[in-house]
């Protein structure tokens, strides 16, 4: 455990920032897996949304973007196959 003030106010700033990417993570993979259900149905509205999704991991910093377009570019190739 951190003595130091600064340290402390280390520790809780990382876990509030832990927590709030664990969730945006977990909302990013559930519509991930809307999406492929909606791959079945050709729904264009499932890809955009999420394609946001992906867009705004890259912008918060919880993924890379070189992964989310290589997710995106997957996705697409998937959805018209």
């Amino acid at each position: 455990m951190p003595n130091i003030k600064s340290a402390k106010k280390r520790v809780r700033v990382t876990k509030t920032k832990h927590m709030q990417n664990k969730i945006f993570k977990s909302a990013m993979r559930t519509s991930l897996k809307n999406l492929k259900a909606g791959i079945a149905a050709k729904d264009a509205a499932s890809l955009s949304l999420a394609y946001k999704m992906l867009d705004k991991a890259v912008a918060k910093g919880v993924m890379h973007k070189n992964a989310a377009a290589n997710k995106k570019s997957k996705l697409a190739a998937a959805f018209n196959a």
